[in-house]
């Protein structure tokens, strides 16, 4: 059996090991050689690239729905954070260089955090759905992820689930950051917003492109092993031509396989 981390033996040790990792990351940020995005403007590029729309309210296992309206609370101090972005060539988008620390003085509140295998209460709970919508919208584009992280386990059965299992990006301050960078001639813009019932999201770019991007998922199933469930699937792209339609190449973008931490309705039972 592996070892368990020290940081796992008591909170104080936990909250060295996170501020530890957090120093680290802020050196990281000042003598990476980067240049990040800032420039935020409310005039849009012209072109759209890719819209998507994610429900705010979902019912996730037996958790208090208010948590749920407390993450609307999160991503409402969010989105002014990263709404309007230019990210011109050359540059990379880093979710915590421009959101910073969510804090409870700044108004955060308690929502979902998915930690160490389980689903807990913490502070400004709930963001990561900002992250999962951005890499989205990113990975319909040609603009290259260079650094994402995803849960391990999958928590909660599907409940009107539109995007393919294990296509978001989970996010932690701030070592467990979503960075993307611009490697086109173009400018590239991230607008969001949110309505009644919805979280939505668009990218933007300054000029037509020539293509188009097409996102799914294959052999998405669940095995039992004992009595353990888990959960796989691959995620893949096609890129296509705007003029004639045609598929010009398709890759793979991830392989998934996650611990499930429910039941699901149907299974492979391998020995």
């Amino acid at each position: 059996m592996p070892r368990k981390p020290l940081s796992s033996y008591h909170p104080i040790l936990y909250n060295i090991s996170v501020w530890g990792r957090r120093a680290l990351k802020y050196i990281h940020w000042h003598i990476d050689g980067k240049r990040y995005a800032r420039f935020r403007t409310t005039d849009k590029l012209p072109v759209r690239v890719k819209k998507h729309t994610s429900v705010l309210i979902r019912k996730l296992g037996d958790t208090d729905i208010q948590l749920q309206h407390n993450k609307v609370t999160n991503l409402r101090l969010t989105i002014p954070k990263i709404d309007g972005v230019i990210i011109r060539p050359g540059e990379t988008f880093s979710f915590y260089r421009l959101v910073g620390l969510p804090t409870k003085r700044k108004g955060y509140l308690g929502g979902i955090l998915l930690s160490n295998g389980e689903s807990i209460v913490g502070t400004a709970g709930g963001i990561c759905q900002i992250a999962n919508l951005v890499h989205w919208l990113v990975i319909h584009s040609p603009l290259t992820v260079t650094q994402r992280y995803h849960h391990t386990f999958d928590p909660f059965p599907d409940d009107g689930r539109i995007v393919p299992f294990g296509s978001g990006a989970t996010v932690f301050y701030n070592y467990i950051d979503y960075q993307f960078r611009n490697d086109t001639p173009h400018d590239y813009q991230i607008n969001l917003w949110l309505t009644d019932k919805c979280l939505e999201g668009e990218l933007r770019v300054s000029e037509e492109l020539p293509y188009s991007y097409h996102v799914y998922d294959r052999d998405d199933h669940f095995i039992r092993q004992g009595e353990m469930y888990y959960r796989q699937n691959e995620i893949w792209r096609d890129r296509i031509d705007r003029v004639s339609g045609k598929v010009i190449d398709t890759e793979l973008v991830t392989k998934n396989f996650a611990e499930v931490k429910y039941v699901p309705a149907d299974f492979v039972e391998i020995n």
